[in-house]
């Protein structure tokens, strides 16, 4: 699939590395100083907790996925596994390391779910397609059920879930809404830059070699399964990180349970229905995924006044949105990221030609 950009992320994605992190547009920069500057401010508990910081932590897993899927080609269906693998690996080390940092905590649990990873993509060197789909989806039922049937991991707690530790950075508690914001915020946007950088550098260029045409990358030079692999390991990374933020900023409190098969497909429709191989797609795609179900919720009580019950509203809303995943992929297969782009096209030559 062609890779696309976002305007917000266009001089990014289309500038050198070495130029990345001088130059940022416009558009970007206002952007950021609204996220870290404005809305810790003004918004509520209920938009920090319940939008804003899914919100993030999804873009994150997305992103995490599209360097395996959008970068690379290699499909998986086990995301929610690896996003486990940092949670409960994160959760180890902050209560078994004293005095451990809360950043080298999610690193540390981030590698873990890296070497994980890493060991689950070995059999993309003999495998892919459908069958590599298939080997990821055991690595989800897997992985979910050592967290389940091992007591350890969870600290034998009686409930089988994992609680979110003391969250401080530099003695400050960060177990306010705007402190866990402002966590996940940071986190996603240097993973975000780090990824960017990544991407246009060999190392991408290698992967989209792999992702076009594995053969010819392997005929040009390109250790084809070295990369597959790396790929695995480096996308295994930054889910493991937002299965950490996923718990502990997010739910606070966690089992195995929620990373589910459910969860994997969330994160897969992300970077469908934003758009593989881009950037700024798994941003869109998970506004798409985690705020039009809340806008569904308020339009259905604003149309229907509570004379409806709630289980047939929640089942027309799933009709609904998943009509609209249909058709927004009918319309435009590379995702709502080139829709945007489009229209950003025909509004530069407004009212020339629309």
């Amino acid at each position: 699939m062609t890779a696309t950009s976002h305007p917000l992320s266009a001089a990014v994605d289309n500038a050198p590395v070495e130029l990345v992190a001088r130059h940022l547009p416009w558009p970007l920069l206002v952007l950021l100083a609204t996220a870290f500057g404005v809305l810790p401010w003004l918004g509520n508990d209920y938009w920090l907790n319940a939008i804003l910081i899914p919100f993030l932590v999804l873009s994150l897993a997305g992103l995490g996925l599209n360097l395996l899927t959008g970068y690379t080609g290699q499909t998986s269906v086990g995301a929610a596994g690896f996003m486990a693998v940092g949670a409960f690996a994160t959760y180890s080390l902050l209560l078994r390391v004293p005095g451990l940092p809360l950043p080298l905590a999610l690193l540390g649990g981030g590698l873990i779910a890296a070497a994980v990873g890493f060991l689950f993509g070995i059999p993309s060197s003999r495998i892919k397609g459908f069958y590599l789909m298939v080997t990821t989806l055991a690595a989800q039922f897997f992985l979910e059920w050592v967290f389940t049937k091992f007591p350890w991991f969870y600290n034998y707690s009686s409930s089988g879930t994992i609680s979110a530790p003391r969250l401080e950075l530099f003695g400050y508690s960060l177990a306010s809404p705007v402190g866990r914001y402002l966590l996940v915020l940071s986190t996603v946007v240097l993973l975000t830059w780090v990824a960017v950088n990544l991407v246009r550098s060999q190392v991408g260029r290698n992967w989209m070699a792999i992702r076009d045409m594995d053969t010819a990358a392997a005929v040009i030079g390109i250790p084809v399964d070295r990369y597959k692999r790396l790929a695995f390991a480096v996308s295994s990374f930054y889910l493991g990180v937002a299965g950490a933020l996923w718990a502990f900023a997010y739910l606070g409190t966690a089992s195995a349970g929620s990373f589910d098969i459910n969860r994997s497909f969330q994160i897969l429709f992300i970077i469908i229905i934003g758009g593989m191989g881009s950037i700024a797609g798994n941003f869109v795609g998970a506004a798409f995924i985690s705020l039009l179900p809340i806008f569904l919720n308020q339009a259905g009580q604003w149309l229907f006044g509570g004379h409806v019950d709630a289980g047939q509203l929640q089942n027309l809303q799933k009709i609904i949105f998943g009509a609209l995943i249909i058709t927004f992929l009918i319309k435009e297969p590379e995702g709502l990221i080139r829709l945007l782009d489009n229209l950003r096209e025909r509004l530069r030559v407004w009212p020339l030609r629309f």
